[in-house]
This record gives structure tokens, sequence and C-alpha cells, in this order.
């Protein structure tokens, strides 16, 4: 981009910062349930403010200059080099995640070698020959994962169990880690910003892009008791629509093996989320 976002023009700073400070209440939550102090957090946000205004708001594809950046930021000058020394000699962010588990599982739901004769999960043994936990792995492109490893992650969240016979049963078709641990704060941080860039998009998009699918139901009048049974209808049919999209997803895969431009992969999805105050 070339030039501040008109849409912003017509957004006073306060409503701006109200609106950043809502968003940012949860997001500062499980900083501190982690202890990050505010201190590391400033920082993080300082080299997020150059990053942005360097890589994003450059004239004819090119970089932002010194200079500009300074302007856009705030920051002196001297401090738009620091932190664009220290962007350089730091490993870059994560990119979109999706983990090997949810691979997985997903394969394991659509794949006909990893099926029954009723199109259900197959129970599958760990390794061996024919289908297997382990070819199943190697399927999904995880084969640098040890079978063991994945497996003890995917029972701890109640996705798959071991059978009387030493068979392994799919209960889930999606995995959720169960505690705070790396993988689940890794996905906090995707789901975070899937939802960020999509809104990003649409507040600044041109006339001639498309905005993004966003919608949601709410309603600000609903009965406390109601919501075992909200959860219960969200969770079926959330699962349902998301089970759709991931068979679609699957059916238009790029075959990477081609030079076709048009195959070249991307990533693409859509979320559902719970919304509760």
């Amino acid at each position: 981009m070339s030039e501040l976002p008109s849409v912003m023009a017509s957004a006073s700073t306060t409503l701006v910062l109200a609106a950043a400070r809502q968003w940012l209440k949860p997001l500062v939550h499980v900083l501190i349930r982690c202890a990050v102090p505010w201190k590391d957090f400033a920082k993080l946000a300082k080299t997020a403010y150059v990053e942005v205004a360097t890589q994003q708001f450059g004239k004819r594809g090119r970089q932002t200059n010194v200079s500009r950046t300074a302007i856009l930021t705030g920051l002196a000058r001297r401090e738009v080099r620091k932190q664009r020394a220290r962007i350089d000699a730091t490993p870059g962010a994560w990119t979109g995640y999706v983990t090997k588990a949810s691979l997985l599982l997903s394969a394991w739901h659509q794949d006909p070698e990893f099926l029954d004769a009723e199109g259900k999960p197959a129970l599958l043994a760990m390794e061996g020959s024919g289908p297997t936990f382990a070819s199943l792995l190697g399927r999904v492109g995880a084969g640098d994962v040890r079978p063991s490893t994945l497996l003890k992650e995917l029972r701890a969240a109640g996705a798959v169990r071991e059978t009387q016979n030493g068979r392994l049963e799919a209960l889930q078709r999606t995995y959720i880690p169960q505690t705070l641990d790396g993988q689940l704060i890794r996905l906090w941080g995707t789901v975070i910003a899937d939802v960020a860039t999509t809104y990003d998009h649409n507040l600044t998009r041109n006339a001639d892009r498309p905005p993004r699918f966003e919608r949601a139901a709410l309603n600000d009048r609903i009965s406390a008791s109601a919501l075992p049974e909200f959860r219960e209808f969200l969770n079926r049919e959330g699962q349902r629509f998301l089970e759709r999209v991931d068979a679609w997803l699957t059916e238009h895969e790029a075959d990477t093996r081609e030079q076709d431009s048009a195959q070249v992969p991307i990533r693409l999805g859509a979320g559902v989320y719970h919304i509760q105050d």
C-alpha cells in the first residue's frame, strides 16, 4: 500500500484505540497467564510496528524507507534501524499453522484407503503392512514424527483410543489440545491472526478486491439456562459444517507436481467459534 487506507480517515484515533483495547484484553489475559510482563509485550509491539510499516506501506512494491517508516510509526529513525536489525536477526514469525494431528484426523476420515466398508475411519494397527497409523502419518506428510509421540497427543486430547485388541480407533475428526501447552498457544496465535487478517482485508481493500466472508449470529437476550443446549447445538452443527468445508478443501488440493501457476498452493479455509459474554 502506498498510502494509508482511506477507510481509516473516517475513524477517529479514540475509536480505533477503544476497539483495540477491546480485543487486547483477552490477549493480555493469556500473556499474564504465561508470565509475560508488559515490557516484553511493549518491545514486541514496537518491533511489529516497524515490521508492518516496512513491509506493507512501501511504494511500487518496494519496502518502506527508514524516514517514511519513522513517520508512520512515530519512532525515531535510529530506533527504526535498531528494530529492523532485530527483525533481520530473529527467526520469522509463524505462518499459518495446521497441526499434523489435525491433518492426520482429516485424512483418516476421508482417505478411502483408511476407511472401512461403511465409509467410517477404519481401526488401524500402529505399524505393519497395509493401512496403519504409521502409514497414515506418511500420507499426510508427517513421516518425520514418531507415531508413538503423535498417538500420545491424540489420546490425551480424547481424539483416538486403543481398543481391547490393540487397534487404534478415531473418536474425533478435529484435534484440540487440552492444556495450555506450546501447540495450543501456537493455535491461539494462528486463529487470532486469521480473524484479524480477514478484518484487515475487509477494512483496507480496494473496490476491485472482493471482501472475505465474515458473519456472526448474535443475540444479547438469551437465557443463561440455554447455554448447555447451545453448546450441544454448536458442537453438532458447527462440526457438520466444518466437515463439509474440509471435504471441499481436500477435493481442491493442488497437485504440487504440476508446474502450472494455477496449481500454486495457498492456505485456505474457514473457522467457527463460540461467542459468549
